[in-house]
């Protein structure tokens, strides 16, 4: 797993020379690139969501495209559509922006939900469907989305739909406030982005994505991940919990995380790392609790508090468990 490290690294230090202290957020979005996954980044405007996807694809060798999404935006100006050509008396295809390896979906929830579920099928399948005829999705293929809070004027909320096909979803925050000195400091003259150059080719990331998969995950491991998921579904402030997608973000998100860590295994420290971001935006809480203020990062922090680890005991037969404030190795 030592190229996964590596590799991985070489991109988290290429990304972090303009997204600068925000280390943890940069490595989840990491993550959700070596998981084949989509990556969802909500927060307020000029916190640097839009920079932190273009940074991501400026380092990949991978082809990139901007979707800028609006309330006059339609689902063919996302995926393409067919136009007759009176030369050769056939429809052509043209594809539409959704046609390329990374694509930046920039405030996704100003569209109407009409434009937003054109991309159910291209996140999900990585295929689109236009006229009848199916389109294959690049290799590989990720979409960067970012949204502002569903509070702010002009939004529209995604559906859960939506939401579930995200593997992560992050929030960068305000930076503090020596590193907001040091934005300044640096974009005195010129962005930082401008000088931004590949350092990961896309067969490279083709690799890491496949040695990801790799990585050993112990049943007890498995288990204690399963049970976090569906004490989503029976929590008495949630109304919807995590779905069985939900398990295997999380699945697929620790073994990213273990091999960014230079391991070829899961610990549950990994587990704990992921939850959040992999779970929290799964889970839609009752109207009634969130009068009280009750969160769904909330729910997930108190049900990783609250689930115990089992591990088997080494030599002997049978799980043993352990506190839930406590890794297992």
């Amino acid at each position: 797993m030592s190229s996964i490290s590596f590799v991985g690294d070489r991109v988290l230090a290429n990304v972090e020379r303009v997204i600068v202290g925000k280390h943890h957020e940069v490595q989840l979005a990491l993550v959700a690139l070596l998981c084949r996954g989509h990556l969802l980044i909500e927060d307020v405007p000029g916190t640097g969501k839009t920079v932190l996807a273009k940074s991501i694809a400026k380092s990949l060798g991978c082809s990139f495209r901007r979707i800028q999404f609006t309330p006059d935006l339609l689902p063919s100006d996302v995926t393409g559509l067919s136009i007759y050509n009176q030369k050769t008396q056939e429809f052509e295809f043209r594809p539409g922006p959704i046609m390329a390896q990374v694509v930046l979906a920039d405030e996704i929830n100003r569209a109407t939900p009409k434009t937003q579920s054109s991309l159910l099928e291209c996140m999900e399948e990585h295929q689109a469907t236009v006229d009848g005829i199916t389109h294959p999705m690049p290799d590989p293929f990720l979409v960067i989305a970012t949204q502002n809070p569903i509070e702010y004027e002009g939004t529209f909320a995604l559906p859960e739909a939506q939401l579930d096909r995200f593997m992560l979803r992050i929030r960068l925050g305000y930076p503090a406030h020596e590193d907001e000195v040091r934005i300044l400091e640096e974009q005195r003259t010129v962005h930082p982005l401008d000088s931004l150059e590949e350092v990961c080719s896309a067969a490279e990331l083709r690799e890491m994505q496949a040695s990801v998969r790799e990585i050993h995950v112990d049943p007890a491991v498995s288990d204690y991940m399963v049970r976090l998921a569906s004490s989503t579904r029976t929590h008495p402030d949630v109304y919807l919990g995590a779905s069985p997608r939900g398990s295997l973000a999380l699945y697929r998100a620790s073994q990213a995380l273990a091999g960014l860590q230079g391991r070829d295994y899961v610990i549950p420290d990994d587990v704990k790392a992921i939850a959040e971001p992999a779970l929290a935006h799964r889970v839609i809480i009752r109207t009634s609790s969130t009068i009280h203020d009750i969160s769904a990062g909330h729910v997930v922090r108190e049900l990783l508090d609250a689930t115990p680890i089992e591990t088997p005991r080494r030599g002997a037969g049978g799980p043993r468990e352990v506190r839930p404030g406590l890794a297992a190795g």
